[in-house]
């Protein structure tokens, strides 16, 4: 039996023009985001960012989670853009929010020693900066002392399943969602504004009723103060392409019924989603907890016109 080593991981320096991004989408409740590194470590079979490498002329396979692009002066650009428009007469107090963590995770593993989000986060705090964070991972705790200074909107805490078995076959270089929870509860503790982003929800795998009832009351009772639920988004060919490899190596009898969802978009179809949301409605309601429908993350939609005018080609079910 042979043992197949994994990739050593590549760190590669990338000069940073500018580090806080304008968000244009009318549907998103921020105006900037704030992605510290290109890549994640997490690898993520889902994740839509994996096709942002091929603007750096590299392929949309497991280059994304092994060969990282770490903006290394992050802090000093930050710094220096939000002076420039403190000059430009723009005031603190009206200052739009930042969001972390929109495309690639902010605490991801390599975070632990490099601390670019960490450094990004003392600039915010410093100019008291309204901002909100995404991550999958409890890395973030070792933030804490910034995170009580800072004027926080959200902290995001994604969870698609508490599904050990699924978990590790989508996202395997993920932590656990028993200690995301640990997370969500310990961050509540500490009287900041935490919740639960179920992103994606994967049809036939994560979205029957008994895994999601119990996500939500586990979230519930690690004291989240919202839900956000969001179905699987296949944004791109590339990266279609590489979650239906990930699908047909566990779940080969899966393949076509997901080939007949997301043929020719990047979305399951309303008829199929939205019977599954107003239950989950049904179950906040129950548990006390708001549904933030439109909030931005890593799986989701850009914006509630893309749902309707998205593009992707049609994936020949022979790829599969």
């Amino acid at each position: 039996m042979f043992i197949t080593k994994p990739p050593k991981v590549r760190y590669e320096p990338m000069q940073a023009k500018t580090i806080l991004n304008p968000v244009k989408a009318p549907s998103m409740p921020f105006d900037w985001s704030i992605n510290p590194y290109r890549g994640c470590q997490h690898g993520c079979s889902f994740c839509y960012a994996r096709s942002t490498h091929s603007f750096l002329g590299i392929a949309a396979d497991d280059s994304f989670q092994n060969h990282i692009f770490m903006k290394l002066d992050a802090p000093a650009v930050l710094r220096a853009q939000i002076k420039k428009r403190l000059r430009g007469g723009k005031r603190i107090i009206n200052w739009e929010p930042i969001a972390i963590g929109t495309a690639t995770d902010p605490y991801q593993q390599i975070e632990s020693k490099a601390m670019l989000t960490r450094g990004c986060l003392e600039v915010l705090a410093e100019f008291q900066i309204p901002v909100s964070i995404t991550t999958r991972s409890p890395l973030i705790l070792r933030d804490l002392d910034l995170l009580r200074k800072l004027p926080i909107i959200s902290i995001n805490i994604s969870i698609s399943t508490l599904n050990n078995k699924v978990w590790r076959q989508f996202e395997p270089s993920t932590p656990s969602p028993a200690k995301r929870l640990d997370t969500v509860e310990r961050l509540t503790a500490e009287g900041i504004p935490t919740g639960v982003f179920i992103a994606p929800i994967l049809p036939y795998l994560t979205d029957n009723e008994a895994d999601l009832q119990e996500l939500i009351a586990a979230a519930a009772q690690a004291g989240a103060q919202f839900i956000m639920p969001s179905y699987l988004r296949l944004s791109t060919s590339p990266v279609k392409v590489w979650f239906f490899q990930t699908l047909r190596q566990h779940y080969p009898q899966l393949t076509e019924r997901y080939a007949q969802l997301y043929h020719s978009t990047a979305y399951a179809p309303s008829s199929y989603r939205e019977p599954v949301m107003s239950k989950i409605d049904v179950w906040l309601l129950k548990h006390k907890m708001t549904n933030h429908k439109y909030m931005a993350t890593p799986t989701q939609a850009p914006s509630v016109r893309g749902e309707a005018t998205a593009s992707t080609e049609p994936v020949q079910l022979t790829l599969f």
